[in-house]
């Protein structure tokens, strides 16, 4: 049997302009692996960051085929989690993990 350590459900935080807005209302967004659900999202980040989380969404973004330069390329999709902090609660991001 394989042993799954804490950070496996996390691969790594989105930083994007929305994530920055978002963070203003304690909302985190993280990439996730593809097996990772809701449930164990919340255990682990609560563990590994100290938090109180409220709320998860998991968004799925399929796999697309993008032309550039002529060619068709495919672009991969992945999971990701938006993750919602209790009130006054925040994650340094810029620390790392």
């Amino acid at each position: 049997m394989q042993k799954i350590n804490l950070y496996d459900r996390i691969l790594y935080p989105l930083l994007t302009e929305k994530s920055t807005n978002l963070s203003e209302q304690n909302k985190i967004i993280f990439k996730v692996p593809s097996q990772a659900n809701k449930k164990n999202l919340k255990t682990n980040i609560e563990k590994i960051f100290k938090v109180n989380v409220i709320k998860i969404n998991i968004i799925n973004k399929k796999n697309r085929i993008k032309s550039t330069r002529g060619r068709k390329v495919k672009v991969p999709g992945y999971k990701k989690a938006i993750i919602t902090l209790k009130k006054g609660q925040s994650i340094d991001l810029t620390t790392g993990i």
